[in-house]
């Protein structure tokens, strides 16, 4: 049986998948490509970013991850070119001291704390750790699989594919893009601005006379000489790319250099080559009765910052565990409403700070000064701190009016001992697990469940609130009180759903965000 399907395979569907299937619920991803369709589309490197990794590192990806990132790493600096060498080179120290943050509009945010909380990968890395966890996990991904159609009733939704198959499920969520089919199909309004620029990202090998060797912001756009060899990227602005799936040629890519650069650069040969815009919109609403959207088919922005593939997958790790929880029948179906509540207004702050990323790109006089000013700005710790979290995803509050302050915001770093939890029955998913020496909370979630954290002594506390909700919690006690000495409920995700003594709603909130008792 099939509890979801999932419409197209990339990093949001791909851990959306899993993290369904964490929580007890049958998805099935349906992909249009095959895997190496998918390498061959992966140009220029993806950064994940602070709040990617951490959310990645409650399930342990972030080790697989970085094993790739560093394996890429070392190819990349065999590559030819001195320039290129040192370019790696200065990027490999960054990350591993742990400094690099990201950047806000190419001006970088460096952070000296030690903490290795940014990473950069192609895409197609990113995909094969993720369907790594998926197999093994027993999620269902059916290649080449495309999806023409979808509708939906009072209680199923049909996808029909390519070659006339149906398939049916409760709910369906479409990861299919910025021009998603679900989203159209569903009737779901795309709100917004259109394009203003058209960004190129090619791998090509260039000829003379003229040459590009760094990255610049220039009279003309932007070019940027990716670590990766080979790869070149432009932004031009004005207006957007036409059709963006005509085939890129070599004299359209050396036009653009040349009117980027003022150097006379040819182009001898060109492998592949996509475009892109700063086309600027955002989904109403991330559901329609059983249709659900997460990643570029519920928002889209300019590439630049490096914000999409994170927002993406903070999407996907809000939504699995409540459409889980909602598919396999444990809470009701207005628990998803909270995942648009949640979710919208993230990322109608990081289309505004795209928008504003866009703007300080530009050529010219006036933007060269306002540039200038702000990294005067961005030299001062709080206003460096501000951007720093701003492109990090480590500002994000669910619950800003919550009289506690950790409550929506994810959970501060604890060590916790697990609790010994007797088999519930009926649950073939959840063993006992005995106590044991503490361990980072973090590492807790990493089955799927939330965590229910009591301060030392909690433990009798813990197992009698939780009668009916231990398939869906665990309890844990923390080494040392958290924050005030109360407790805290902790999501799937990370995030602090409830904090306070059990006299304080604890009840409320696990019927709330877990369902009712079982």
């Amino acid at each position: 049986m099939t509890d979801v399907i999932i419409v197209l395979g990339g990093p949001v569907g791909l851990l959306l998948a899993c993290e369904l299937k964490l929580g007890g619920a049958e998805p099935l991803v349906l992909e249009a490509a095959t895997g190496e369709e998918r390498v061959t589309r992966s140009l220029g490197l993806r950064s994940l970013n602070a709040r990617s990794l951490h959310s990645l590192e409650l399930r342990g990806l972030v080790e697989p991850l970085t094993e790739a990132q560093w394996k890429l790493f070392d190819e990349l600096a065999g590559g030819p070119g001195p320039d290129r060498s040192d370019m790696v080179g200065m990027m490999t120290e960054l990350l591993k001291k742990g400094m690099m943050r990201g950047h806000f509009a190419g001006l970088p945010l460096l952070e000296e704390n030690g903490r290795a909380e940014y990473a950069m990968l192609k895409q197609h890395q990113i995909e094969a750790v993720l369907a790594a966890r998926a197999a093994a996990l027993g999620v269902r991904i059916r290649q080449g699989r495309a999806v023409v159609d979808v509708i939906q009733d009072a209680t199923r939704t049909v996808a029909t594919l390519a070659d006339g198959e149906r398939v049916e499920a409760a709910y369906l969520v479409g990861c299919d893009g910025g021009r998603s089919l679900v989203r159209k199909r569903s009737g779901i309004p795309f709100s917004g601005t259109p394009a203003t620029l058209t960004g190129r990202t090619a791998v090509a090998t260039l000829t003379g006379p003229g040459t590009v060797t760094s990255s610049l912001r220039g009279p003309g756009g932007l070019v940027n000489l990716s670590l990766v060899p080979g790869e070149i990227a432009t932004i031009e602005f004005g207006d957007g790319p036409g059709d963006r799936d005509a085939p890129m040629t070599a004299e359209e890519l050396a036009g653009s250099l040349r009117r980027v650069t003022g150097e006379d650069v040819g182009v001898a040969r060109l492998e592949a080559g996509i475009r892109y815009s700063d086309n600027t919109r955002q989904a109403d609403s991330y559901r329609k009765g059983r249709v659900l959207l997460a990643g570029d088919a519920a928002h889209v922005h300019s590439p630049i910052g490096g914000q999409g593939l994170n927002l993406g997958l903070q999407d996907a790790v809000n939504l699995g565990w409540k459409l889980a929880l909602v598919a396999r029948g444990a809470a009701p179906e207005h628990l998803l409403d909270t995942y648009t509540a949640e979710r919208h207004p993230v990322a109608v702050r990081v289309l505004r700070n795209t928008r504003a990323q866009v703007a300080m790109m530009r050529p010219g006089a006036q933007v060269d000064a306002l540039r200038e000013v702000l990294s005067e700005v961005m030299v001062l710790p709080d206003a460096k701190g501000h951007f720093t979290r701003m492109v990090e995803g480590t500002d994000v509050d669910y619950a800003p009016t919550a009289p506690d302050p950790r409550v929506g915001r994810f959970v501060p770093a604890l060590t916790a001992v697990p609790l010994p939890f007797a088999r519930t029955p009926g649950d073939d998913r959840r063993g006992s697990e005995p106590a044991a020496a503490g361990r980072p909370v973090g590492e807790l979630l990493r089955d799927g469940r939330g965590l229910l954290i009591v301060p030392p002594g909690g433990t009798d506390a813990a197992h009698a609130a939780l009668a009916g909700h231990r398939d869906r919690v665990r309890p844990t006690v923390a080494e040392a009180p958290p924050g005030d000495g109360g407790a805290l409920l902790v999501r799937p995700d990370g995030y602090v759903a409830w904090a306070g003594t059990a006299a304080d709603g604890l009840g409320d909130a696990l019927t709330t965000w877990f369902g009712p008792a079982a």
